[in-house]
């Protein structure tokens, strides 16, 4: 069945490149704050979306959420036998907690 919400929503969502043109980027920019979105049509054809910073945020986070569930059912799938949990890494290092602590952030690429 056609859901006609989710149609006029997406017509609601698209805005011409002319809007563009014709210097209403503010109003454009207000629209997406409102509505969290808007996909720019340039010749009838989608060319660009634009969501809210909050939005592109939580697609990064669910993306890297879904990225690190599919490595960690990889790995839980190959596991082979004995593991270790992160007190027994950091002993047998040598290390604690607050040696952790004491390093503050570090990148890892």
């Amino acid at each position: 069945m056609l859901n006609v919400l989710g149609l006029k929503n997406a017509m609601n969502a698209m805005v011409p490149i002319t809007r563009f043109n014709r210097g209403e980027a503010n109003r454009i920019f207000d629209e997406v704050r409102e509505t969290g979105c808007k996909v720019v049509v340039k010749n009838n054809n989608p060319t660009c979306v634009l969501i809210t910073p909050e939005w592109y945020n939580k697609m990064v986070d669910m993306i890297e959420d879904q990225y690190l569930l599919a490595l960690a059912e990889e790995r839980e799938s190959k596991k082979s036998g004995a593991t270790h949990s992160f007190d027994e890494i950091l002993a047998e290092d040598g290390l604690t907690f607050a040696d952790l602590d004491a390093m503050g952030d570090v990148e890892i690429e």
